[in-house]
């Protein structure tokens, strides 16, 4: 964990920084994703596959006569890439684009794989929405069955993964378990991460109750989006051995970037990318 701490800290998060508006994509600020896997008994070899979906909703440029445009923008980054994006250096960097002139959507596109994808060490999908696209854009809330009912106790507040149990006495189920009471902090600055979060699988019945007693305990706890739903992921597994798992989180933004990880040990349809109520 230190050494991702202190990369984080190295970064521009929680630090004031001056907003620079001339095209700089030396303002990315990498962190490799393998110091926190370590943390949680992940090697080289992953458990898992799947991306990072970072949607961009505040991304603004200048056409070549100096007219400004705007678009949205999702990322997806492959969950296999070295390194992530410190989400703070990835606002300063869109922001870098507001008074640079760009010759067209296409090379704006192209820029922004080129960038991304050296920053974190792997090839980059990149999707531009225009403003006349906008209104076919919809919402979605997750598929599954909402936990949140439940009448529980709680009295955890930091990941207990020993909370999770699964239901010996039953035998193998299919089910999607979903949940909008996920709540982490950010490693460095202490800022909350709201997020709605989906557990599908296949194996012994995961406890309802236990589940989300454990997903509540994440709600003091300091880590990336992305760390958390890989430390679902592996807490789920060791304590219940599903044949199939895949945890999807969809975090709500901040500086006008959301982050949404999907993990998956079978081959799951990959997310459709829908924005909930409260992204």
């Amino acid at each position: 964990m230190t050494d991702t701490l202190n990369a984080a800290q190295a970064s521009p998060l929680g630090k004031t920084v001056s907003y620079i508006t001339e095209y700089d994509p030396s303002l990315l600020f990498p962190i490799a994703r393998q110091g926190k896997r370590d943390e949680i008994g992940i090697g080289a070899q992953l458990p898992f596959m799947g991306l990072d979906i970072w949607n961009g909703y505040e991304v603004s440029w200048l056409n070549l006569r100096g007219k400004p445009q705007i678009a949205l923008v999702t990322f997806q980054i492959p969950a296999d890439s070295p390194n992530i994006v410190e989400s703070k250096s990835f606002k300063l960097y869109l922001n870098s684009f507001n008074q640079t002139k760009v010759e067209s959507i296409d090379k704006l596109a192209e820029i922004l794989r080129a960038d991304i994808g050296a920053a974190v060490g792997a090839v980059v999908q990149v999707k531009i929405s225009e403003p006349e696209q906008f209104g076919a854009l919809k919402f979605g809330e997750l598929k599954g069955y909402c936990i949140d009912n439940l009448d529980i106790e709680v009295d955890q507040y930091s990941p207990q993964p020993d909370i999770l149990f699964c239901d010996e006495s039953d035998g193998t189920t299919t089910e999607m378990l979903t949940s909008n009471l996920l709540k982490s902090n950010c490693l460095v600055t202490g800022q909350p991460d709201w997020a709605s979060v989906q557990i599908q699988y296949v194996g012994k019945p995961i406890n309802r109750e236990s589940l989300l007693r454990y997903l509540i305990s994440f709600r003091n706890h300091n880590e990336f989006h992305e760390q958390c739903v890989e430390r679902i992921f592996v807490d789920i597994m060791r304590a219940c051995s599903p044949m199939k798992l895949a945890v999807y989180a969809r975090y709500t933004r901040r500086g006008g970037l959301d982050i949404n990880p999907f993990r998956s040990n079978f081959n799951a349809e990959f997310p459709s990318n829908l924005r909930g109520a409260r992204q």
